[in-house]
Order: structure tokens, then C-alpha cells, then sequence
């Protein structure tokens, strides 16, 4: 069991992490400064250091040359992420930002675990020349799946991908536009024994109603006005290998017939022509839309969906996916400097915040446009928030003074004002607010929290808080 030394200031902080990274199977030690974790331990002894930047006496980046090699992961507000880097280069192995929640911890501490282990049971390799260890190298592959992020949604959806890319089965990628499903679709392919054979990918949506039955399924000379000559379709164009249908709910529904003739007999029939051939081809789907709900109404073949819903995946929007925005934003960021030849740009520590806190409505596709917008048009080394174009309430998270954890949705239902011993994370923010919010405005709390006065009152709502119409003074 590995064993894990925390050390931070706030009581009710480092209660709430003991417990959490104890719930997960981690043996915990703590310390309220780095005095006093070398007083009470031998610090090098640990797997993981996980300690506050700011304590007193010694700053948490003290416990990395006390730690002698242990990896130590330094916890920051996002108002300090410029001395979150610093202490990476003095050698701290990542840093997180303050708010986090449980699967923001709980990603950190596995991956950096694992990332030791592996280290420990391979032979060193020489850094090549021109190389430094000033910050690790953003990971853009994610081993064989070439997809960016690590969060839970994410690392159940790559262990769904491994298992069901080796089967010849149907699979149905749902997700919200700009999500990222033709990257799913690739890593199937790619992961599958189809992978030295064709890809075909056919935006349903974007080919006209009155051409999509020739496209998909090809036609003979004369089938139609224009039909000059004969030519074969995009699925005879896939056999062997992998047809990707992007937003198949748009598809036709004579198409959508033809097309469950192809699942259902393994053949195609081109426009015009009374003679089938054989055809094999593994089909991937991915829509934005809810085909049950279509399939209902008519819009949507009922036999069709459940001959795609073999297997089914989902894909996380953006704004659920916790730290691995800002990961993704990194590496966008690396390649759009490379395609201009800049080498210096990065991203300020308001941008920093707002990539975190803005929902992305247009989810990884609208970050990779505004990042490439704003790499062409950064005429500093430092891309700011405004640059970006992010539509947010920056004000809000522009305190100097963020501390705290962000609570997840649906927090603990007691209301007690005393803390305990067995306060979750959860449980933090509904005691905190309803201890200090008698003698502490919204943006007091709010600072103290680590959140917007905007993020505080949608939280408020979720978990049934009112303000209080007496004690503080109302505020502008």
C-alpha cells in the first residue's frame, strides 16, 4: 500500500484529503508544516509528498530536496500558478490548482504513483542532448489511443476502447459536438486487427439528402441524370476495414434502410443496379443526438439503432473533464507554435483560469480554434484570457488569495457547524458557508473558498443553501 505524507496548514483541508486518499486505498501521514514533518518523520521514506506551496516557516518546495528522490506534488491556488511552475523547476514532479476536487487528487496521485513505479522497474535512459527536466513533456498520446486527458470518464472509456477495438461488434460513439468521437473512431480502428485496411469517414450531415444513397453505396451508368459512368460507394471503398458514419442521426431514412441490409446481410446494392456483392465492413457510429428518443417518433429506424447499439460509448463533454482542459489547451498550444515557428508563447495565469472555469460549449473543437486564434494573433509571449476570447466573468477569479477545495456536485446533506473528524470534501464547502457566511460577504466566502462569486451562488443553489437575509450587510 503506498504511503502517502501530507502536509498542509488548514485542519479541515488536510482532514478531508486524509480520508479521501484513505477511502482509495492510500496509507496516510500528515503535518501542518515542514518543520513539523521532519520533526515527526523520515521524510524519504514516503512514495508521494502532497504539500501545500505557501506554510509556514518553510515553503512546501523545502520537502524536495528533504525528500531525497520522493516525488512531490505541490498544491497551489490559481493565483500562485507562476510559482506552481517554479516549484517544478526546482524539481517537484507536477503541481495542482486550487479548487480541486476528488477525481482531480485522486488522477494526480495514481498517475505520478505509477509513473514512480515504472520508473523504478526500468533501466534509466540517457536524456538526449538539449533536454531538460524543468517540466515534463505534455503526454498527446495516451499510449496506443493517441487521446489527450486522464480523467476517470476518460480512463473508463479507454479501457472500454481496448476491449471492444479487437471485436468485429457494432459501437455507437454518443457525445456532444467537438467532443472528439472521430478520435474514438480512429482509436478502434487503429487498435483493431482491421488497422492495415481502409478507414473510411462519411460526415452524414454534410453530404446532400439527394446524393447520400450514391455515395454511401455507389451507383451504375445512367442510375440517375449525371451519371455518366458507374462508381462505387464509400462502404464498398471500406471493405476490409472500418466505415465511420459522424452524425448518423442526419442520415436518410432510405438510406438508413440500405444501410441495415449492409449489417444485417453483410452486401450493398449500388444505385441503379439489380445485382448485390459482398461486402465486409465494420461499422462505427457517432451522433449528438438521442436515437432512441428519435427512433420513437420516426425520425430514426428502430431496428437500425438497436443493430448500432451493439456497443455503445460515451464521451465526457469538455467542462467534465476537470484538469485535463488545461492539458489539452497545452498541447494545442505546443502545436500551433510549431506551425509558426514560435518557441516562447505560454499561457497567462488569468488564461490559465479561464480555460479551467469556462464551460466550452463547443467542447475540444472550440478550445482548439480559440487557442489557435490566439497563438496567431499573441504579439507577447504570454496569451491572456482576453486573447483567447473566453466570454467569462474573470473578476471573479482574479482573488489573490485562493485557498480551499471546489466540493463535487451534490454535496453531503450535514448541517452541522462543527467540524469532525470525518468531514469529506464534499461535506467542506456546505460547512464552511454555513459556519462564516453570518460574518463574511459573498466575495469573503468565495475567496476563501477558492471559487467565483458566481460559482458560490450556483453552488448555493445545488445544495439548497440560502443566503441569510440577516448578519452581513447586503453588497452591491
Amino acid at each position: 500500500m503506498p504511503h502517502i505524507l501530507i502536509v498542509e496548514d488548514e485542519t479541515i483541508i488536510r482532514s478531508a484529503l486524509r480520508r479521501l486518499l484513505e477511502r482509495n486505498q492510500y496509507q496516510v501521514s500528515e503535518a501542518g508544516s515542514v518543520q513539523e514533518a521532519q520533526e515527526r518523520f523520515s521524510i524519504p521514506t514516503f512514495d508521494l509528498i502532497v504539500s501545500d506551496l505557501r506554510l509556514p516557516g518553510a515553503p512546501g518546495t523545502e520537502l524536495i530536496k528533504l525528500g531525497q528522490g520522493t516525488p512531490v506534488l505541490i498544491m497551489t491556488s490559481y493565483a500562485s500558478l507562476r510559482s506552481a511552475v517554479d516549484s517544478m523547476k526546482m524539481g517537484a514532479v507536477d503541481y495542482i490548482a486550487k479548487p480541486f476536487d476528488h477525481d482531480e487528487m485522486l488522477q494526480a496521485v495514481a498517475r505520478i504513483l505509477r509513473d514512480r513505479q515504472s520508473a523504478s522497474s526500468a533501466p534509466a535512459e540517457p536524456r538526449p542532448a538539449g533536454k531538460t527536466a524543468d517540466k515534463p513533456s505534455v503526454d498527446n498520446s495516451n499510449g496506443e489511443i493517441g487521446i489527450i486527458g486522464s480523467c476517470p470518464p476518460m480512463q473508463d472509456l479507454y479501457s472500454k476502447i481496448r476491449k471492444v477495438a479487437p471485436t468485429d461488434s457494432n459501437v455507437l460513439i454518443q457525445g456532444e459536438s467537438g467532443t472528439g468521437k472521430e478520435l474514438v473512431a480512429r482509436a478502434l480502428h487503429n487498435l483493431s486487427k482491421r488497422a492495415k485496411a481502409p478507414m473510411i469517414s462519411v460526415n452524414c450531415a454534410a453530404i446532400p439528402e439527394s446524393l447520400i444513397e450514391s455515395e454511401l453505396f455507389g451507383h451504375e451508368k445512367g442510375a440517375f441524370t449525371g451519371a455518366s459512368a458507374g462508381r462505387a460507394g464509400l462502404v464498398e471503398a471500406a471493405d476490409g476495414g472500418t466505415l465511420f458514419l459522424d452524425e448518423i442521426g442526419e442520415l436518410p431514412l432510405e438510406a438508413q434502410a440500405r444501410l441495415l441490409r449492409v449489417l444485417q446481410e453483410g452486401e450493398i446494392r449500388r444505385v441503379g443496379s439489380v445485382q448485390s456483392q459482398k461486402v465486409d465492413v465494420r461499422l462505427i457510429a457517432a451522433t449528438h443526438r438521442d436515437l432512441k428518443s428519435l427512433a420513437k417518433i420516426g425520425q430514426f429506424r428502430e431496428d437500425l439503432y438497436y443493430r448500432l447499439h451493439v456497443i455503445a460509448l460515451k464521451l465526457p463533454p469538455l467542462r467534465e473533464r476537470g484538469a485535463d482542459v488545461n492539458e489539452i489547451a497545452q498541447a494545442f498550444l505546443l502545436r500551433q507554435s510549431a506551425r509558426i515557428n514560435r518557441t516562447d508563447l505560454k499561457f497567462a495565469a488569468d488564461a490559465e483560469q479561464a480555460i479551467r472555469h469556462y464551460s466550452w460549449p463547443g467542447n475540444v473543437r472550440e478550445l482548439e480554434n480559440a487557442v489557435e486564434r490566439a497563438v496567431i494573433l499573441s504579439e507577447s509571449p504570454e496569451i491572456s484570457a482576453e486573447l483567447l476570447g473566453i466570454d467569462i466573468e474573470l473578476s471573479d477569479l482574479d482573488d489573490d488569495d485562493f485557498v480551499g477545495l471546489a466540493p463535487q456536485q451534490g454535496g453531503g446533506s450535514n448541517t452541522s457547524h462543527e467540524p469532525t473528524e470525518d468531514l469529506s470534501l464534499e461535506d467542506y464547502f456546505q460547512h464552511f458557508v454555513l459556519e462564516h457566511q453570518d460574518h463574511m460577504t459573498e466575495t469573503e466566502l468565495a475567496r476563501k473558498l477558492g471559487v467565483s462569486r458566481k460559482c458560490l451562488w450556483e453552488r448555493r443553489q445545488r445544495l439548497g443553501i440560502p443566503r441569510r437575509k440577516t448578519g452581513v450587510a447586503s453588497e452591491s
